[in-house]
């Protein structure tokens, strides 16, 4: 699934980095497009949700049930996911997608992470 447009009670979810430099992929994308705060690498930024994905496996599990909590915290809310971690990052979904394995019904994961939880 190609995001380009959000309704009004989406967010779109995108890898960064600690540094919150969104110069490139998904990053670029949401700074442009959704909100994101240069220089903020992590959370809710306008109508994006950072997870930092250059700064280890460690980092981003961390960051990935952060997440998690806050979209149980906030059920109005629909957060659509990239493949955070599977592009600059150089991650594959199977080592990425469990992060999310606990996710609610409002958070929509991309078809590859999908297909390692239901695997």
């Amino acid at each position: 699934m190609q995001i380009t447009s959000l309704e009004p009670n989406e967010i779109f979810v995108f890898g960064s980095n600690a540094a919150g430099a969104h110069g490139g992929g998904a990053a670029r994308f949401a700074l442009d497009r959704f909100g994101a705060v240069w220089g903020q690498s992590e959370g809710l930024q306008g109508r994006s949700y950072g997870i930092d994905t250059m700064s280890g496996l460690g980092v981003l599990a961390e960051q990935a049930e952060r997440f998690v909590a806050f979209a149980q915290a906030h059920p109005e809310l629909r957060f659509l996911v990239t493949e955070v971690g599977c592009g600059i990052a150089g991650y594959r979904p199977a080592q990425v997608a469990g992060f999310f394995a606990g996710a609610g019904s409002n958070v929509v994961l991309p078809d590859s992470f999908r297909a390692e939880l239901d695997a």
